[in-house]
């Protein structure tokens, strides 16, 4: 190793470091960190400003308009590369900083890679109180920054520059461990930032990534394999960990020799072609009548990179009580969950070190096979256009016919996760995204962007196309003038349907009269229609609204032939169109005293269902 040593800040030295990180992926070379999403303050406009300056080729830094919906962003940009490539976010100390926490807690809930940079206040305290410092008068190291400690998977604050020698490459090893992967967090002082130091020159080498490909305990398997020997109607679930591990090959191959059905979690949803004739559906509170029927009788149950969430598992009512689960996972917290069977190591791995000579009855596939046929009937029904007022349903059913199997579809909480992952027929691997593991309104757009930007580095003919209900929408959509001002094409359909009324719905099934979710139960304001048209035009997109499903597809048409973003509108019905099949129970908080009548029949009727709910065992 060189004793040559260079002269660099420390912020210098954190750019210089990440724009020589590389990983190789389907045999060519990358850097393993695309670039970064950034608004400037004085927290680190100055100093990180300056060194990000010099890399705008090799690192570029997109311009937000939002730090929550950078954040959003760069968890999309991850998932589109499968967490083997990461984006950088850098905010300003205070505010924009505070802005990041939602979209950090999305990334750690999804196990996402996500590099935070961001100010923090002066080391040497001289000038404090700062502008956006928050003191605390008995703890002055204490700050907004350390919020982040709760959401973070790696967090640290650089006191000095000496530090990031050690703090850069556990915060990359951190962020492309498939067991401890999630957001990285690195606090940085303004002071600090500019402050110099002699780095070794070796720090700086190329240096070539790999994902580790962790191997399972051998008397693990064994037990799986001897416990899967005894199964009479085994199941396979699979999560989203499948795809990250690459292993759709393994477990589609692993699906055949034994002859087990597979079902999907959401952020499993395209893991098999919708017409693999194994694939009986997704699973759970927004799943498929096939899938949740399989698996309540199903008596062992191999769980395939997935953590096992409560709208996978019906809040633990999904499944027979006495149902065995083999845990096949790379981390050891979600391998071990509910007195599962622990195999941990990638998913890849641990199928092909279970594959034998079990065979599933022919006769629990078919029952399997069967289930699916009558859901993919139903789904077809549904999705079909004048089967009842405009629906999402519909627009789902509308886009799937048109779009190309490789186009990104991009949806998240509200309405739309159920409704895509039960009426989505996957046309191609890995092209889903449902963000539902933090159930985050506002990722839609901004996570559509951030898709874009991945996708666009490697299937630029490809598009993105974002479903948001009108809530959503007003959550978060300046990405719309992101997508045009980057030149990021974006297809949007915004589904109307007057509020919050997935949250209505709920409101309703629960015994509550409609209040504070529709815009017309809103006591407080008087209702009227926003011109979601008009505003996705004042920011640059194409736009148009549509009345219907027919015209739906014309307007698909058109934004498929555009050469930049373009926003459908739709108004969609809050009651009458929503997907009534396909759903597990789903464990909710209700008044056990009221004095509503209907409120208390709820209650009694959610509570009816409990004694199916697992404890553990």
């Amino acid at each position: 190793m060189s004793d040559q040593t260079i002269r660099l800040t420390t912020a210098q030295a954190i750019i210089r470091y990440l724009d020589n990180q590389f990983i190789k992926i389907d045999g060519e070379e990358l850097r393993v960190c695309g670039g970064g999403f950034g608004i400037f303050g004085h927290g680190n406009v100055t100093c990180l400003g300056e060194a990000l300056y010099n890399v705008q080729d090799t690192l570029p830094l997109y311009r937000g308009q939002n730090e929550q919906s950078m954040g959003f962003a760069a968890a999309a940009y991850a998932k589109q590369w499968l967490r083997q490539r990461f984006m950088f976010c850098t905010a300003s100390a205070g505010p924009g900083t505070a802005n990041l926490l939602t979209s950090a807690a999305l990334a750690h809930a999804n196990r996402l890679p996500v590099l935070m940079l961001c100010g923090d206040a002066f080391l040497t305290r001289l000038p404090d109180p700062v502008l956006q410092q928050l003191e605390h008068f008995g703890n002055p190291t204490l700050g907004v920054n350390d919020a982040f400690k709760a959401v973070s998977r790696y967090w640290d604050r650089i006191t000095h520059p000496a530090q990031i020698i050690q703090s850069l490459p556990a915060a990359l090893a951190t962020m492309l461990d498939p067991a401890d992967c999630g957001p990285a967090f690195i606090a940085l002082p303004q002071d600090v930032q500019g402050w110099a130091y002699d780095y070794p020159e070796a720090f700086f080498d190329k240096k070539v990534h790999r994902i580790r490909k962790q191997a399972p305990d051998m008397q693990d398997v064994v037990d799986a394999y001897a416990l899967l020997q005894t199964a009479k109607r085994p199941m396979i679930i699979a999560g989203g960990g499948v795809q990250y591990s690459g292993a759709v090959a393994e477990l589609t191959a692993f699906a055949e020799e034994s002859g087990i059905p597979v079902v999907e979690t959401i952020a499993g949803r395209a893991n098999m072609l919708s017409d693999h004739p194994l694939n009986i559906g997704p699973i759970g509170v927004t799943g498929s009548n096939s899938a949740n029927a399989i698996a309540e009788q199903a008596d062992v149950i191999l769980a395939v990179g997935t953590r096992l969430q409560d709208f996978t598992t019906g809040s633990w009512t999904a499944f027979a009580k006495d149902a065995k689960i083999i845990g096949i996972n790379v981390g050891r917290h979600d391998a071990m969950k509910h007195m599962s069977l622990p195999v941990v190591g990638d998913a890849a791995i641990c199928l092909a070190s279970l594959t034998g000579d079990y065979k599933a009855p022919t006769e629990w596939t078919s029952f399997a096979q069967a289930e699916r046929a009558k859901w993919d009937a139903y789904v077809a029904g549904n999705v079909k256009p004048g089967n009842r007022p405009n629906s999402y349903a519909q627009a789902i059913g509308v886009v799937n016919e048109l779009c190309d199997p490789r186009d990104r579809i991009v949806a998240a909480a509200g309405g739309l996760p159920a409704e895509v992952t039960a009426n989505w027929r996957t046309l191609d691997i890995g092209t889903v995204d449902v963000e539902f593991g933090f159930s985050c309104m506002g990722y839609e757009i901004a996570g559509g962007w951030g898709a874009r930007i991945a996708q666009s580095q490697r299937e630029p003919d490809k598009d993105t196309i974002v479903f948001t209900g009108d809530g959503s929408y007003l959550l978060m959509n300046s990405d719309i003038y992101s997508s045009v001002l980057t030149g990021k094409k974006l297809i949007i359909l915004v589904l109307d349907n007057g509020g919050f009324a997935v949250i209505n719905k709920l409101q309703n099934n629960t015994g509550n009269e409609s209040f504070n979710n529709l815009i017309a139960d809103t006591p407080t304001a008087t209702p009227f229609a926003v011109d979601f048209e008009a505003h996705a035009a004042a920011m640059g997109a194409n736009a148009e609204t549509v009345a219907n499903a027919a015209e739906l597809a014309e307007a698909f048409k058109r934004a498929k032939a555009a050469d930049k973003t373009s926003v459908i509108v739709m108004n969609v019905d809050a009651y009458e169109g929503w997907t009534t099949e396909g759903h597990a129970w789903w464990e909710v908080g209700t008044p056990e005293v009221s004095d509503s009548n209907k409120v208390r029949d709820a209650h009694t009727d959610l509570e009816s269902t409990r004694p199916k709910q697992r404890k553990g065992l």
